[in-house]
């Protein structure tokens, strides 16, 4: 008796078995997130498993601080169904998400030393980028350098993936962000890897099923009641995992584009991933030469990041979050327009515009300062 083949849907119901994958993945990770939530909260209340608002914490109450097991629950459950090639493809994907998972849980509950958790980050990385071969090995002409040597592509990889994980932790400040920020990242990945051929599809799956559980998560992150956090365990996973379709995207067109007749030529690619993932990019590299300019440690936490300086507007958590988020969509946009013209300038592009949201709050502060010191001199 011969097993079923969901290739087979196509000649009986008429409908792409790709469309199926991608209905599956977005529904059944968005319910299964959805449904795991209430009971990690009602655990988290009983075992007493917060988290406790400190000196730099934009919340007043204690909080569940484990919505990241839903999201990793709800992200691997649907993708190892709906985009099971991947898996097969990249051995050791599920295995570096595993010891991500677990390095996080182990901080949102019992607080893991930073270094623990920077050499769980660079194994689960190495395995990757070694086991499974997924690294950056071109520079498509940035200063010059364009094909790299192997020893140097891991590093540099490792790098990347370390710091865009470190970047969506440290841009977790408020509600909706992190969240926010994932869900419009991984919609440009997916709609460029659906541009880009039947090859990508399960890539394509894959983003939606990280789109899927965020917005069950969301509903919950932003609720006045049974909130939750996501955590070290979501923001790593979450980090991670868009660090590794940030790379899949480099490597179709650096595949191409030492090719003499490329299928698609895109040499402004870095570019484009910068400024896909510009919001955590800016944030981190903003609030370390200030920390450095200061004296202090890049490591260091304070109340200088991007969310901070809009709160200090006396705009909400939910209204900062679609500030941001959307801003990062404006600079996709504007990457997306201009995405053949040369790197560099692209990339001065994007990196300024990413300098201006940073600075923007800072000039609203501002402005309403010398309001209200004109309203006290009158």
């Amino acid at each position: 008796m011969n097993g079923f083949d969901i290739r087979n849907i196509k000649n009986i119901l008429g409908i792409d078995p790709f469309y199926l994958k991608c209905a599956f993945g977005l529904i059944v990770s968005f319910f299964l997130t959805l449904i795991s939530i209430p009971k990690i909260i009602r655990v988290s209340y009983r075992k007493r498993l917060m988290a406790v608002p400190g000196k730099r914490s934009s919340h007043l109450k204690k909080t569940p601080n484990l919505g990241g097991i839903a999201i990793f629950y709800g992200i691997t459950v649907a993708a190892s169904i709906a985009a099971y090639e991947l898996f097969s493809m990249y051995i050791f994907l599920f295995a570096a998400i595993i010891i991500l998972f677990f390095i996080g849980l182990m901080d949102d509950i019992l607080v893991v030393a930073p270094d623990k958790k920077f050499y769980a980050q660079v194994i689960g990385t190495a395995m990757i980028a070694v086991g499974s071969n997924v690294r950056i090995d071109n520079f498509f002409g940035i200063l010059g350098i364009e094909a790299v040597p192997y020893w140097f592509s891991l590093i540099f990889t490792i790098f990347v993936f370390v710091f865009l994980i470190n970047a969506f932790n440290l841009i977790d400040g408020i509600d909706g962000l992190a969240s926010g920020i994932a869900i419009v990242a991984s919609l440009a990945f997916m709609f460029t890897f659906w541009r880009l051929g039947e090859t990508n599809y399960p890539m394509i799956v894959f983003a939606l099923t990280i789109i899927g559980s965020l917005l069950a998560f969301l509903q919950f992150n932003f609720a006045k009641q049974h909130k939750i956090f996501m955590g070290d365990t979501g923001s790593m996973i979450i980090g991670f995992l868009l660090s590794f379709m940030a790379v899949k995207f480099l490597n179709l067109f650096s595949l191409e584009y030492t090719y003499d007749h490329p299928t698609y030529y895109l040499p402004a690619a870095p570019a484009v991933i910068v400024a896909i993932l510009i919001i955590p990019i800016i944030d981190t590299l903003c609030v370390s030469v200030i920390r450095i300019y200061r004296g202090h440690s890049p490591f260091r936490a304070d109340k200088n990041h991007l969310h901070h300086r809009y709160l200090n507007l006396g705009l909400t958590h939910m209204q900062v979050s679609a500030i941001l988020t959307i801003e990062n969509g404006i600079v996709i946009l504007v990457a997306y327009f201009f995405r053949h013209i040369d790197v560099h300038f692209l990339l001065l592009i994007v990196l300024s515009l990413g300098l201006i949201i940073s600075f923007l709050p800072l000039l609203f502060n501002r402005r309403r300062q010398m309001q209200k010191n004109k309203i006290t001199e009158n």
